[in-house]
């Protein structure tokens, strides 16, 4: 498996057929669809095992949604359909309303001891983020992925590069000159993709993005659009000057750039270590680093792309007090634990650096430690039903200034954050 393949996870392209088996068990007991990701279904049997053991009577059926399926297009013809399960993992924070519209999620806030319970693990902050401007919470923070960079070491040393060389936009242009040199085009220290997916940006501009502007989304709280102002355009910018400079490929490949030795760094989640412990050519060395950010936020905090997903009930659950009952046990300390040590991912819980029981997960996985580490400083993505239409808007112009050079990248990102206005305002 690619680390693409992962980061495909996340399109909302895939047909759904209304029919496949997402059927429901029994009146007794609780439904739960996890994420289809090999490792997580893995945590999911165990957990369900666990309750059903010590629950006999109000069992959980587990059934993991269709790997070849996007999870939210398979949970929005669900509740077209009023198949949903009781319970959801995997539910990701851009189709929130789109759910709700459609009626489909229970709004937890009522649940009892909820704020008290998530407050405690998660912190005020976290439940904050995720509270809709209604004052209702229709998803509950479960864990977030962080974007790093993940460099060989060998290869940057060889370089004369050092990774501090990269903080700044100045300093990783320099850097990305003196590989062009030494390989004469042959190896680039970064290699965005030009796939003009809309997904594709979450992992390219939106991290930087999220980055030059010291956590800010594309929209303002007030549903603004403000990605097209500075660190937008300094994103649009930088990128550009890579691929203008020939410092970063316009050619696709099918290939691992990074495994391949010819880009010496490529973005990262958690996620990726299980994959990277896998398949990464034997010997190799890799080190994570955050973003690179505009020279002026030199030595401030860096933020970057969080890749959340979260938990939900649904309003077809006939028991939403057992549906939350089985949910604390999902997000109980122990089984934040279990799911760290399983999967490779971040529970959204405070104290993870100081807590033994979580120190001990992450000295077996050093790289794990600085993710650990950037999960505070991280951002999810705008609640909006046009997020598609937003992040495609963003992506072609991307393809169009950025990647083939056609016009200026400033213009360009203006024009992507008006096509947004129009796409929000409804024309």
């Amino acid at each position: 498996m690619t680390t693409s393949r992962f980061l495909r996870t996340l399109a909302l392209s895939a047909p759904l057929t209304v029919g496949l088996s997402l059927g429901i068990a029994g009146a007794q007991g609780l439904t739960f669809w996890p994420s289809s990701n090999p490792e997580e279904i893995e945590f999911a049997k165990q957990i369900v095992a666990a309750w059903n053991k010590a629950n006999p009577s109000t069992p959980v059926k587990m059934q993991p949604l269709p790997a070849s399926r996007s999870s939210e297009e398979v949970l929005l013809a669900a509740i077209a359909g009023k198949t949903t399960p009781d319970v959801a993992a995997n539910i990701y924070p851009g189709a929130i309303s789109q759910f709700v519209s459609a009626g489909g999620l229970y709004a937890h806030n009522k649940l009892p001891d909820f704020k008290s319970f998530m407050t405690e693990r998660s912190g005020a902050d976290v439940l904050e983020a995720y509270t809709s401007s209604g004052g209702n919470i229709y998803q509950i923070p479960w864990k977030s992925n962080p974007t790093l960079l993940a460099y060989n070491t060998a290869l940057l040393a060889e370089a004369g590069i050092k990774p501090a060389d990269l903080a700044t936009y100045s300093g990783f242009l320099a850097a990305a000159r003196k590989v062009k040199a030494k390989w004469g085009g042959k190896k680039f220290l970064y290699a965005p993709t030009v796939d003009a997916t809309w997904w594709q940006r979450f992992f390219d501009f939106y991290t930087l993005y999220i980055a030059a502007s010291g956590g800010k989304t594309l929209l303002d709280k007030s549903g603004k659009v403000i990605f097209d102002a500075q660190p937008g355009q300094e994103v649009f910018g930088f990128l550009a000057t890579l691929f203008k400079e020939g410092l970063a490929p316009r050619t696709r490949t099918a290939a691992n750039r990074f495994f391949e030795g010819e880009s010496l760094l490529e973005t990262a989640g958690p996620f990726t270590l299980p994959f990277y412990a896998q398949n990464a050519p034997k010997g190799m060395k890799i080190d994570l680093l955050p973003p690179p950010v505009p020279d002026r936020m030199k030595g401030q905090k860096v933020y970057t792309y969080g890749d959340p997903k979260n938990i939900a009930v649904f309003t077809t659950s006939k028991d939403p007090a057992l549906a939350w009952k089985f949910i604390k046990f999902v997000l109980s300390k122990n089984n934040d634990a279990l799911f760290m040590k399983t999967t490779g991912q971040i529970p959204y819980r405070e104290g993870l650096e100081t807590d033994a029981q979580f120190k001990s997960i992450i000295a077996a996985q050093p790289l794990l430690s600085k993710f650990v580490r950037q999960a505070p400083l991280t951002r999810g993505v705008d609640d909006t039903k046009s997020l598609v239409e937003v992040f495609d808007a963003i992506s072609r112009e991307y393809e169009s200034a950025v990647v083939y050079g056609r016009g200026d990248p400033t213009e360009a990102v203006k024009r992507a954050g008006q096509k947004a206005r129009d796409i929000l305002s409804g024309f």
